[in-house]
């Protein structure tokens, strides 16, 4: 049976396109400062790690299901993590996580990898198309325009919106209804095992495996599904458009 040649890439962003600049406790603790408090940026992440693992397992996926949004979410481990940190005054706590929800929209906030939008361009000069799969809440397009980025992709699926996330199968077809084709025609890259590899393989789309640190040793993943730079995956998906 021939080969249905590919056309369309689906993208994770996070940690595959673009990562927090420095530290989330750098970016707190600036706040902070606005406000005359010190805090620790170290302080601050032990804080931010242990609260948002208390909000993902209480309130999934931004707590769509349980009449949440992006943004209440959000502002609700901000001010969580600032009041383990000591900062007490309601209205202060208030004030600072609006205005952090609001920073994470722009650029300063945000590293694109070097390899990232070279990748992008190399893909569409291939003639292939691009879209985004991402849990994410509904902030990424602006996230993504202000880094120069979203114009390169035909839609952005984030998490939030779709009221799914990855690795459910579920967000995956919405993505491919966008695509409007089927999944062998489809190839998918991101940095997680999990949620970016398995889950789309699963669907039966082409997922490829960011390994940007090298770490990934197990077998399960043929030297062929995994890349440790952006460099390289234009050069293995222009393998599968050939019929």
């Amino acid at each position: 049976m021939p080969r249905v040649p590919l056309r369309w890439v689906l993208w994770d962003i996070k940690d595959t396109l673009l990562k927090v600049r420095g530290s989330v406790g750098d970016h707190y603790s600036k706040e902070a400062e606005r406000w005359g408090l010190s805090l620790h940026p170290a302080e601050i992440n032990a804080a931010f790690q242990e609260t948002y693992r208390r909000y993902s397992s209480r309130y999934p996926n931004y707590g769509g299901s349980q009449g949440q949004t992006g943004q209440t979410w959000w502002t609700g481990v901000m001010r969580d993590t600032l009041a383990e940190c000591k900062v007490n005054d309601p209205a202060l706590l208030n004030t600072m996580a609006n205005n952090l929800y609001q920073d994470f929209c722009n650029a300063e906030k945000w590293e694109v990898f070097r390899d990232s939008k070279t990748a992008l361009e190399r893909c569409s000069s291939l003639g292939l198309k691009l879209g985004v799969v991402s849990n994410f809440d509904n902030r990424l397009e602006t996230i993504l325009r202000s880094c120069g980025l979203l114009s390169h992709f035909s839609f952005v699926v984030t998490s939030e919106a779709a009221g799914v996330a990855k690795p459910s199968p579920a967000i995956f077809h919405q993505a491919l209804q966008k695509c409007g084709t089927s999944a062998d025609r489809v190839a998918h890259v991101g940095d997680h095992y999990v949620y970016d590899y398995l889950a789309s393989r699963s669907v039966g789309i082409h997922g490829f495996l960011l390994d940007r640190d090298d770490s990934h040793k197990e077998g399960d993943v043929p030297q062929e599904h995994r890349v440790v730079t952006l460099d390289e995956l234009p050069s293995r998906l222009q393998e599968l458009m050939i019929e």
